[in-house]
């Protein structure tokens, strides 16, 4: 056992003597903290499937002519289908399209909480049997009717479901006014116009109508000695496709407004899409992660329409002008200074980017300061998110990677196809620590990673993960709570504002600290995330709590005094009972 090794206690000066003493000083001080370090419990447990009851296993369809979407999906969801107070799992499945023919018809997946640990598949009395490619899912109460709803974008189709608030989903895709999508990507619901309603942007990859089989020439990573008659195509040789952007006219249905906000103005790559407040105006805004072309920071002008300034904001290439191989994406306050920082994943060598706010619609991209950059050189990024792990009040990152092209090794040295998933921890919103040695043996192995989901599956306040390999399995990720580090949980309820209280902005005190977290919606990849709101206090008590919500409410409602380590609900213009 290592104890404590005070150097102090030495009465001598620094010189060249004394070196001899403080290098085996420092070289004990390493070896007890590494000693430390192993034998401290883990961050997150992983659950096997035998233990969990989730054995599911992604389709992607994987055929010799290597169609591009085989490359990309599964999307994945946590949200609590029947109001049961449980985070429940959602997965999304690759079935009939024009390219792929399974055997068996295929659909999302739907696994209930129990409560103790185990799921069950409920997709089939739950009535999610929507037979599509699918690619990416947005969960969101559009109606208004106090349960949660959902949206799976795909390859020539999109379904959209409604909750029927008895453990079943109808499929309305006919007559919400929905149009089906060509290659739709991520998408989410937020309230673009301020009216209490949720509206639908659905993301758009490229036109890929002509099926077209690439040989190595036009793939990712050019020759290879691989003897394959077939690869992935490199996006950029590919048509962009406008995104869509749907308003929510109530009574189930929906308007194509993509054309008189601005939106379909600019044809992208989308793979990542995350709804923020950049400026601090009351109105949401989109950011947009794009392959192989400039990413998109769609400002949103009073709710009528939407401006693109990624390129003048500093969000939309690299440092030297590049348009970079975009895809998951999130924002959040990563150095707790009142405004939203963005994060987005790109393919190897390009390293991901931390995006810090500078104000005046401008971003810094620190991702060199903060040691982003050095942890995920050569990882390829996609599902990603802000999420405080340990409590502490700072928001850290986790990232699921896997490279896009199954033959990469085949020609690039030093990168797989497999690779890590990476854990970084917040310190006091100046840097990122890669933790990812002490977070579990998961975190020692490699992924085909796609889709990534955070909530908190068990209610014990400590955000867990969910992630999913292109054609391969799901993997559940508990957070061990190691830490030991205070919370309140946030369950908001409105009354004249969106039902999701997108946009609302959190704030809390600790110790003289005031912390801030904005209700986004979106963000990572293809997927959605537990709507609760998790709030950290290290070892201390929150003095108090605001609730900020968003237009058309602009109530705010305060908490004293909270109860800590449990849920709250808060309820808009009651003042929050615990």
């Amino acid at each position: 056992m290592c104890t404590p090794f005070n150097v102090t206690l030495l009465p001598i000066k620094y010189s060249i003597m004394s070196r001899f003493w403080v290098w085996p000083c420092q070289f004990l001080v390493m070896a007890c903290a590494a000693l430390r370090a192993q034998d401290a419990a883990p961050i997150f447990r992983e659950v096997p499937a035998s233990e969990s009851g989730i054995n599911w296993i992604h389709h992607n369809g994987l055929s010799p002519n290597h169609y591009l979407p085989e490359s990309t999906g599964p999307g994945v969801a946590i949200f609590d289908y029947n109001n049961d107070g449980m985070m429940d799992i959602l997965l999304v499945d690759s079935g009939d399209s024009v390219f792929y023919k399974p055997n068996v018809a295929l659909h999302p997946v739907l696994y209930r909480n129990n409560g103790n640990g185990t799921f069950t598949d409920v997709s089939k009395e739950a009535g999610l049997s929507a037979d599509l490619y699918g690619q990416g899912v947005a969960v969101g109460d559009y109606d208004g009717d106090g349960y949660q709803d959902v949206f799976i974008s795909g390859y020539g189709k999109s379904a959209l479901y409604h909750n029927n608030g008895n453990g079943t989903f109808t499929d309305v895709t006919a007559g919400s006014g929905i149009r089906p999508t060509q290659w739709g990507s991520s998408a989410l619901w937020f309230d673009y116009d301020n009216d209490g309603k949720l509206d639908l942007f659905i993301g758009e990859f490229v036109d890929y109508s002509s099926l077209r089989v690439c040989s190595a020439s036009e793939s990712y990573g050019g020759e290879s000695s691989n003897t394959q008659s077939a690869y992935y195509c490199i996006p950029k040789i590919f048509k962009p496709l406008p995104s869509e952007l749907y308003r929510n006219l109530g009574n189930g249905k929906f308007a194509d407004v993509s054309g008189i906000t601005g939106i379909s103005a600019l044809p992208g790559k989308a793979w990542g899409v995350v709804a923020s407040d950049i400026n601090n105006d009351g109105f949401m805004d989109l950011f947009v992660s794009n392959d192989t072309v400039a990413n998109y920071l769609w400002m949103n002008r009073g709710g009528k329409k939407f401006e693109d300034i990624g390129v003048e904001a500093g969000v939309g290439y690299s440092g030297d002008g590049s348009p970079r191989s975009g895809m998951g994406v999130d924002a959040g306050d990563f150095d707790q200074d009142g405004k939203q920082d963005l994060v987005v994943g790109n393919i190897d060598s390009q390293t991901t980017s931390l995006y810090r706010n500078v104000g005046n619609e401008m971003f810094d991209d620190i991702n060199l300061k903060t040691g982003v950059s050095q942890a995920t050189r050569m990882m390829s990024g996609w599902g990603l998110r802000f999420f405080d792990y340990d409590n502490d009040g700072w928001p850290d990152l986790i990232f699921a990677n896997g490279h896009p092209d199954d033959a990469v090794e085949t020609r690039n040295a030093g990168i797989g196809y497999r690779q890590p998933i990476l854990l970084m921890h917040n310190v006091d919103g100046a840097k990122m620590d890669n933790v990812s040695a002490q977070a579990g043996p998961a975190f020692t192995k490699k992924y085909c990673a796609r889709g990534l989901a955070v909530g908190d599956l068990n209610n014990d306040g400590y955000p867990d993960v969910v992630f999913a390999e292109n054609g391969g399995p799901v993997h559940i990720l508990m957070n061990t709570a190691s830490s030991g580090n205070n919370w309140v949980g946030l369950i908001l309820r409105p009354k004249t504002t969106n039902p999701d209280a997108i946009g609302a902005v959190i704030r809390w005190s600790v110790a003289g600290k005031t912390f801030s977290l904005l209700r986004t919606a979106g963000g990572s990849f293809l997927s959605s995330h537990d709507p609760r709101s998790i709030l950290g206090a290290g070892k201390n008590q929150i003095d108090w709590i605001e609730v900020a919500w968003p237009p058309p409410s602009h109530r705010v409602d305060r908490i004293n005094k909270p109860k800590m380590n449990h849920y709250a609900t808060v309820v808009e213009g009651t003042d929050a009972s615990n």
